[in-house]
Order: C-alpha cells, then sequence, then structure tokens
C-alpha cells in the first residue's frame, strides 16, 4: 500500500496512457513470444518426428522382424499338431501384439516371388509358407502405397539389407525391415505407424505457456522497478530543477534590478546635467527681472522649475508609476513644449558662433494629448540635441514638424536636419526589431559617455507614452519620425 501511496503523491504524474502504453509493449510482446512459441514448438515437432522415423519406428520394425526370425529358426522334425499350433500361436502374438500399439496400424510381410508381392498377416500363412513351402493361400488386400514403395526399393533392399522407411503427408510412417530368415533374404516386414504427438505437443505448449507466463511476470515487475526507480529519479531531477529555477530566478531579478538602476543612473545624470543648466537660466532670468516682465518670468520660471521637480521626482523611483507619465488629468500642447524647448533652452545656449538654425512647420489643429509635458520635454530634448551634437563642423537647419493625421487617428512629431545623416550600420535592425541607434552605447561619438541620448529618449517615448519612434536617413540628412496614437479625449 505504501508504494501505492508514494505513486499517488509523488510529484510525477503516472498517467493512464503510460499504463496504456505499458500494456500495448506487454501485449505485442505477448503476441511475437506467442508466434516464436507456435513457430518453435512446429520445428520441435518436427524434429521429434525425424527422431521418431529413424529411432522408434525402425527400432519397433527391427525387433519385430527379428522375433519373426528367431521364431522360424525353431523348425522342428515332424512336429505334433499341438507343437504346430504353438508356433503358428506365437506368430500371431507377434502380429497382433504390434497392432495393439497405438501407433501401429497394420502390419505384414511382403514377399516377392514368381514376379508378384503376396503378404502374409497371420501366423498360419507364415506357418505353411516358410516351414512347410505351402503357397500362399489367403491373399492379404494391404495399401497399395507398399505394394507401389517396395517395388521401387526392393532391389535396393536386397543390394545391402537396410531398413528404408518414409513419412507420406498424413504424417504415417512406412518402414520396410529387410526380412532375411536362414541368412537368406525372403522379402521385408511392413508397418504403417501413426504416432500419435498430441501429448506432445500438449507438453510443449503447457511448457512454452508457463515460460511465457514467467517472462511477463519478470517484465512486469521489472517495468515497476524501472518506474520506481525512475520516479525517484524524476524526484531527485524535479528538486535540482526547482532550485535551479529559483537561482535563475533571483539571477534575473538581479539582473532587471541592476539594469533598471544603471538605467535611472543613466537617466538621472542627463537629467541632473540638463536640471544643472536649466538653474542656471532660473538665475538669468532672476537677475533680468523687472516691472515690465514679470509676466514672461512667471511663464518662463514656472516651467523651468516644474521641470526640475521632474527631475527631483525621478530621483525616487526605478521605474516611476504610469499615471506620473500619463492620464486624463494631463493636457498637454506638443507644439508649445517644442516651441519652448527651442526657444528657452536651445536658442538660450546658442550664440552667434554656433552653426544651426531651426524652422518650424506646425499643424495649428493639433490636440492636447494627455502626457506630461515634462516627460514629452525628456524624449524630444534628446533628439533635437543629437542633431545639433552630430553636426558641429557645418551649418545644419533643423526642421521640426507636426502633423495630425485624421483618418489614421495619430499624431505625427518629426525632427529633420540636412547635415550629415546617421552612419548605415546603426540603422540596423536587431532580433527583436529595435535598430541600434535606440540601443544603449550605440553611437557616433569616441566618448564613455555617449549613446545614452536616443536610447532614453526611445525608452520613454515606448514604456512611458507608448508611442513609436523611428530613424532614417534623407538624401541630405536625417530624420526622426515620432507616432503618436490619438483617438480623441
Amino acid at each position: 500500500m505504501k508504494i501505492f501511496e508514494k505513486i499517488k503523491n509523488h510529484t510525477y504524474n503516472f498517467e493512464i496512457k503510460h499504463f496504456i502504453t505499458l500494456f500495448a509493449v506487454i501485449l505485442v510482446f505477448q503476441v511475437v513470444v506467442g508466434y516464436l512459441n507456435k513457430y518453435s514448438s512446429r520445428n520441435l515437432i518436427s524434429q521429434t518426428r525425424q527422431l521418431y522415423k529413424r529411432d522408434a519406428a525402425e527400432r519397433v520394425g527391427n525387433l519385430t522382424t527379428n522375433s519373426f526370425e528367431l521364431l522360424l529358426e525353431q523348425k522342428l522334425l515332424d512336429p505334433k499338431e499341438e507343437e504346430k499350433l504353438q508356433i503358428i500361436r506365437a506368430f500371431n502374438i507377434l502380429f497382433s501384439q504390434q497392432l495393439l500399439q497405438n501407433n501401429i496400424q497394420e502390419i505384414c510381410l511382403l514377399i516377392s516371388k514368381n514376379d508378384k508381392i503376396n503378404a502374409i498377416d497371420n501366423g498360419r500363412d507364415l506357418y505353411h509358407y516358410f516351414l512347410e513351402d505351402q503357397p500362399i493361400k489367403n491373399q492379404y488386400e494391404f495399401v497399395s502405397f507398399s505394394e507401389d514403395r517396395y517395388s521401387r526399393i526392393e532391389q535396393k533392399i536386397r543390394d545391402n539389407e537396410r531398413i528404408y522407411s518414409f513419412v507420406d503427408e498424413d504424417n504415417s510412417f512406412h518402414v520396410f525391415v529387410p526380412f532375411v530368415p536362414r541368412g537368406e533374404l525372403e522379402g521385408v516386414v511392413y508397418l504403417n505407424m501413426r504416432p500419435s504427438l498430441k501429448s506432445l505437443n500438449k507438453a510443449i505448449t503447457f511448457s512454452y505457456r508457463e515460460i511465457n507466463a514467467v517472462f511477463t511476470i519478470l517484465i512486469l515487475f521489472g517495468l515497476l522497478a524501472m518506474f520506481y526507480i525512475t520516479s525517484y529519479t524524476i524526484e531527485d531531477r524535479d528538486l535540482a530543477r526547482e532550485k535551479l529555477f529559483k537561482m535563475r530566478e533571483e539571477k534575473i531579478k538581479n539582473q532587471v534590478a541592476n539594469e533598471k538602476e544603471a538605467l535611472f543612473t543613466k537617466r538621472i545624470h542627463h537629467a541632473h546635467h540638463k536640471a544643472e543648466k536649466i538653474m542656471g537660466f532660473i538665475r538669468e532670468e532672476i537677475n533680468s527681472l523687472s516691472k515690465d516682465n514679470i509676466k514672461k518670468f512667471k511663464y518662463i520660471t514656472s516651467k523651468y522649475t516644474s521641470f526640475v521637480s521632474r527631475v527631483i521626482y525621478n530621483m525616487k523611483w526605478h521605474d516611476s508609476p504610469i499615471h506620473a507619465s500619463r492620464g486624463v488629468l494631463f493636457r498637454s500642447d506638443i507644439n508649445e513644449v517644442l516651441m519652448f524647448l527651442v526657444k528657452h533652452v536651445f536658442k538660450r545656449t546658442s550664440s552667434p558662433q554656433q552653426n544651426y538654425s531651426f524652422e518650424f512647420d506646425l499643424d495649428d489643429d493639433l490636440p492636447k494629448i494627455s502626457v506630461n509635458e515634462y516627460v514629452m520635454w525628456e524624449s524630444f530634448e534628446p533628439l533635437i540635441n543629437n542633431a545639433i551634437d552630430h553636426n558641429r563642423d557645418r551649418n545644419i537647419n533643423i526642421l521640426i514638424k507636426t502633423n495630425y493625421l485624421l483618418d489614421d487617428q495619430e499624431i505625427r512629431v518629426i525632427i529633420q536636419d540636412d547635415g550629415d545623416g546617421i552612419r548605415e550600420d546603426l540603422l540596423e535592425e536587431n532580433e527583436d526589431g529595435v535598430k541600434k541607434l535606440f540601443l544603449e552605447k550605440f553611437t557616433e561619438k569616441d566618448t564613455d559617455n555617449a549613446g545614452y541620448g536616443c536610447y532614453i529618449a526611445y525608452h520613454i517615448a515606448r514604456k512611458k507614452c507608448g508611442w513609436n519612434i523611428d530613424a532614417e536617413n534623407l538624401e541630405e540628412g536625417c530624420r526622426f519620425i515620432i507616432t503618436i496614437p490619438y483617438q480623441g479625449v
């Protein structure tokens, strides 16, 4: 009972399909073994029949013939009637005694005389023919097979005096034993024997069935032993696999945490640099504050301070909540964010010697979207800055374009320049379909801290806002395309 409880409560489920498979295997095995047993039994019986023909049948015929020959050698001079009857009775006993055996169908002496085959099947004819030299009066009606066969082999028997035996289609043995009374061949003793091999076949079949049953039991016990051992092996494997999965899970968790920490650090590094620059702009605004520009001062400084607050807020989270980035509470104007970035960030840091200019093509019908404007700031700013940083040795024009596609229910933001373009290998996609330009540390710069601007912009656009972002080269320059799904508010 304990083993069944173990099987039932085992972590490895031994289902009904496994039992069906085992049953099918045993059934096939039984069929194969049964066929082999049947084939083997046939061969064994055939070999037994041949052995019987060579040994038992010929031995019986030889003994019978010797008995006739010995009796004939006891010829008496002027025997009395009583002695004569005893000899005839002895001959009849030899004939009848053989016929009493289950396997002997007929017995007779075949005598060839005057080109004619005579058959003797009783003691009186035998006595009269051999001891009184009288002709055979009662002709024995024997099987034509024996007469025909004897006529064929008579000369061979006379030449070598050997025993000849044959088997016909109904498994009857026909034995021809040379009959040589007084040293001279007179004919043959013919025996028709039909041995019964049913008992032998039954014994062999029973023996094979016993062996088959023993093998089946051994196989069943072997399968149970294999199952028992396999169950414990699988249990150990499952425990080891569980520990391995836990180790991998812990490793993946640590890896994800490290990646989040690294991304968080990179974002803070970039945001800290931008916040430091914005704080400088705030000081400049404070220094230039007057009665005439107080309204403008409030607008600009509120934007700057809100951006700095966003940077500080981001410092608290590896992955800030989604409601802090987008939601129905936000009503942000993309055109306003882009114009503020250009006018109060990029143009504010520019000087007459710097070689880039801006051009706008903004859609006035662009709807407001439910995304935090400072999250948009973090996404747009690295893309605009990318055009400036990679074309410092030439004059470029940066085109910023927005468009609302009502039929496609989407907003497109294009940031385009007429500079050198993006290196072709950075536009190749990896196995996830992401272009290398948007992967970590893939950049055209040689510095160690490069390669994070487009990576952070892509991460924020895809993960935070649910936007699609792409980059492509033009005949002159390149452009970034930000596609924003919009289904109305």
